[in-house]
This record gives C-alpha cells, sequence and structure tokens, in this order.
C-alpha cells in the first residue's frame, strides 16, 4: 500500500519557519505518573512563552483522547499507538517551527524512545515529572486512584500498570519540592541555554 505514497517536499524549510518565529522548534515531553502535574506545567509554561512572544502549543492527554485518540483505550497495545501518534503530530508541529508541549503519562521507556527517534538531534527533550504516587493520590484532583485502588479503573498507571521511569532524561522536575513558577523557570532556562529562545 505505502509504495504508491510519495513524500511531497514542502516550499518553505522548518529552518525558515524557525528564522521568522526567532526561536528553534522542539518538543518538550512531559511524563509521569498522573497527578504528578505534567499538565499543569505544560500548560504554565505555554502562558510563559506565549506572554514572550513565542509561537507554542499544548497537547494534553486527556484532551486529546477526546478527538485525534478518542477510539484508544488504556491496555498496552492501546497506550502504544496513542503514543506513537502524538509523536507523528507534534513532529507536524516542530515542522512547523513551533515549541510543543506534551503532557502525556507514557509509561513506556520504548514508546518515547520511538517517538525521540522521530526527530533530530536536540528537538526531541524528555521531561521527567518526578512525584511520589503517595503525593499523586493525595492530589487525586480527578478521584482516579481511588477508582483504582477500588477496582474500577483497569490498566491504571501505578496501580494495576508499570510506569518506567526515563532511562536519561533531559530534565527532571521534582514537583514534591518545587513551586509550579520555580520548575517553569528552570525550563525556562534550559531552554535558553540549547538556544531555543533566542
Amino acid at each position: 500500500m505505502t509504495r504508491n505514497i510519495v513524500w511531497h517536499q514542502t516550499s518553505v524549510k522548518k529552518t525558515e519557519r524557525q528564522k521568522q518565529l526567532k526561536q528553534k522548534s522542539c518538543v518538550l515531553w512531559f511524563t509521569g505518573l498522573s497527578g504528578s502535574g505534567k499538565s499543569t506545567l505544560a500548560n504554565a509554561l505555554d502562558h510563559q512563552l506565549f506572554k514572550q512572544g513565542n509561537s507554542s502549543y499544548v497537547l494534553d492527554g486527556d484532551n486529546i483522547r477526546h478527538g485525534l485518540n478518542k477510539d484508544l483505550g488504556f491496555t498496552d497495545a492501546d497506550r502504544n499507538e496513542n503514543i506513537r501518534r502524538i509523536g507523528e503530530v507534534s513532529k507536524l508541529f516542530v515542522d512547523a517551527g513551533t515549541i510543543v508541549s506534551t503532557a502525556f503519562i507514557s509509561p513506556f521507556q520504548k514508546d518515547r524512545d520511538t517517538v525521540r527517534a522521530l526527530f533530530e538531534q536536540g528537538e526531541f527533550i524528555e521531561i521527567y515529572v518526578n512525584c511520589s504516587l503517595e503525593e499523586c493520590e493525595k492530589r487525586d484532583v480527578k478521584g482516579l486512584y481511588k477508582k483504582a485502588r477500588a477496582g474500577e479503573i483497569s490498566h491504571f498507571t501505578g496501580i494495576s500498570s508499570p510506569y518506567e521511569k526515563p532511562d536519561a532524561p533531559e530534565l527532571v522536575i521534582e514537583t514534591d519540592n518545587l513551586s509550579v513558577d520555580e520548575a517553569v523557570q528552570t525550563i525556562l532556562t534550559y531552554l535558553k541555554e540549547k538556544q531555543i529562545l533566542f
């Protein structure tokens, strides 16, 4: 089937878009347990980038499952496909010159490595949002841990399904110890050091 499909080269190159936007594009891949603060951090960072005049966007796990991935459940196979699709969408954003933040549990190292391989060196920035299971359960804003403990949710990461900590993330954000503002500043400093933000 794919032998009849040919990649169509675009007229405007990624580097030209980056030059116009005065930034390098990348994916900030926030990974961690449910309740660790991935979405909160991704959105707070996005707000700061927007205020600075940067082109950025957030892809959030729950939001994506309302549309693009609404046909997927939470089995290991469905989680694999969920992350594969997000990786491909993120690649499009990066090609458009945008800084895209993704907030997904993405529990398996293999899946994160597969996504990393889609990008050029330095374009995939894995951010491990490290927070203890105990603290995540205390927060439990959505009541999901309570349901998982009661057996009402199957395949729940950290309870009935494993979470594999990143092998070598670019950044580790300890949300047990840092405020949202401190965490955002840590990420902004990293982006400036890596000359993603000019």
